[in-house]
């Protein structure tokens, strides 16, 4: 391991660091000062989002969605063969550096881009070009810039100062959705409000119930109360409320609440509401999360789960796969046929009836042309080719439908 590479691991020590790099002055301020204060209160960044269930949750559905399916490298050459030989091979389907899987790898930048808009990864490369290692960064370690030629150029900071500069060809940026082109929009800020009142409603039901819902109110006496007085009676009222005891009233005194109740202020229904306004940021259907509607059968789950692959997780497929053909492979390989791709067939599936029948229509059931070989639907339930195991299933040879072809009639 050696050039650029040897140097950033040499004095990065190849561990997380926190570093005060960053894109602009804005973030910058949001670094150092705990994120930008939402309207309803609560500073909110990506380390503040996270403490949010919604957020969390949604954060993992899609970084977990991203990880859990087979990501590997093919070429199409005709006829598309998945391809083990090549460096990157290995690196996207088993280990892309020494410490992290597959899984892990993409479960952490999948966590970047969503919440950052933004992932960094350093591509360590050998003497001869060929991918040999790569290496996450922390969003906040890394700073890009573009030129007035519209070249873009990275730097990494180190720990206790200073920085290095990374080429553009060595470091795979792989952005969420962009209004730059270059650099992609922080999602926790863009849903700065609505994760800000989420915190908001939370701490304030917490409140609530660390002072045993008993809400602030008006004691009013008769007479006038000295200092002392005042002070004493204060205490005793905040003593009782604390133990949750109940409170005696003298000297014609009067309580009077000034605050609404929990049942007046809806905390539930406004919580409840937040929890699907934090979805619609992060385009996750709240039954993803764990929150149902009543109406919500059986039937119409499974065609939820379904449509989360579809509108949720296939954009960020491809988001993912063409940055990574593009910053991984060569332009020569890509013109050979090269490219990566996510395997998310086992998300689809459905139940085995509703497989079942369609794998018969598939192949021709009820007189219609089939549009897929016996083949082609093993390898949809990650079963090996149906010629490996004709013998044991004492069937013969299949023709391009799967279907045994028509014996040769037999001469009198």
């Amino acid at each position: 391991m050696g050039g650029l590479f040897g140097t950033l691991a040499a004095q990065l020590g190849r561990k997380s660091i926190r570093t005060r790099s960053l894109t602009d002055p804005a973030e910058l301020w949001a670094e150092l000062f705990g994120g930008r204060q939402s309207k309803a209160g609560p500073a909110v960044s990506w380390q503040t989002a996270l403490e949010v269930a919604t957020v969390l949750a949604c954060c993992k559905v899609i970084s977990e969605g991203i990880s859990q399916v087979s990501w590997k490298l093919y070429r199409k050459a005709g006829s598309r063969v998945e391809v083990n030989d090549h460096p990157i091979s290995d690196l996207i389907a088993f280990s892309p550096n020494d410490w992290q899987t597959s899984f892990e790898f993409r479960e952490t930048i999948a966590l970047h881009v969503i919440l950052t808009g933004n992932a960094f990864v350093h591509i360590s490369r050998r003497a001869n070009g060929e991918v040999m290692e790569l290496i996450p960064y922390s969003p906040g370690m890394v700073s890009v810039k573009r030129a007035a030629d519209l070249t873009l150029s990275y730097t990494v900071s180190l720990e206790g100062g200073g920085s290095v500069p990374v080429p553009a060809s060595d470091m795979w940026h792989l952005r969420g959705p962009s209004w730059s082109g270059w650099l992609g929009m922080d999602a926790v800020k863009l849903a700065r409000e609505a994760i800000g009142l989420a915190i908001a409603t939370e701490e304030s039901q917490a409140t609530a119930h660390r002072n045993g819902l008993q809400l602030p109110g008006t004691y009013s006496v008769e007479g006038t109360l000295t200092p002392e007085q005042h002070v004493m009676l204060k205490k005793a009222i905040k003593a009782a409320a604390d133990a949750g005891d109940p409170m005696i009233l003298d000297r014609g005194a009067k309580w009077a609440a000034q605050q609404m109740t929990n049942v007046d202020a809806q905390h539930l229904e406004t919580r409840k509401h937040q929890v699907e306004e934090v979805c619609r940021a992060f385009r996750v259907m709240p039954i993803m999360v764990g929150q149902a509607d009543k109406a919500t059968t059986y039937a119409s789950s499974e065609q939820m789960f379904l449509a989360h692959v579809v509108h949720t997780l296939m954009p960020w497929y491809q988001r993912i796969e063409q940055s990574a053909n593009v910053n991984l492979l060569s332009a020569e390989e890509r013109r050979q046929g090269y490219y990566t791709k996510f395997n998310p067939n086992a998300l689809m599936r459905g139940a085995a009836k509703d497989r079942a029948e369609f794998y018969a229509k598939a192949l021709g059931a009820g007189g219609q042309r089939p549009w897929m070989t016996q083949d082609e639907v093993r390898e949809l339930e990650e079963m090996d080719p149906y010629g490996a195991h004709a013998a044991e299933l004492g069937t013969g040879a299949m023709d391009g439908a799967g279907q045994q072809p028509a014996s040769e009639p037999k001469e009198d």
